[in-house]
């Protein structure tokens, strides 16, 4: 089995950092290193498995090649594209979010 790196883009690492800051501001620390243990999860098991993601995101947005993963005991999803030699993580949004509006950020093209 390949594995392959998994590269988050910008864009993906904001919604990381702002994710932890909400956990931090409204629930605990205990909160948000959980949620970074589950997108650490999520990142092994894409890097692993990548077809293994959703792919309804791709045909609601018209973007062949795109994925969706979510996390465990966290409502976000982890959206990803499988290159050749790696992942590249577009985004990482909460799943209540308004997900066509959202994945078209400013460096998905």
């Amino acid at each position: 089995m390949t594995v392959k790196t998994v590269l988050p883009r910008r864009q993906a690492n904001r919604d990381i950092e702002e994710a932890i800051e909400h956990y931090l501001g409204e629930a605990s620390e205990t909160v948000a290193l959980g949620f970074i243990d589950s997108l650490e999860q999520a990142y092994r098991h894409i890097a692993r498995h990548p077809a293994s993601g959703s792919s309804r995101h791709a045909h609601d947005l018209d973007l062949p090649g795109l994925k969706s993963w979510p996390l465990k005991r966290y409502p976000y999803l982890v959206f990803y594209v499988e290159n050749t030699n790696h992942i590249d993580v577009w985004r990482v949004l909460h799943a209540e979010r308004d997900i066509p509006t959202w994945i078209r950020g400013p460096d998905i093209s």
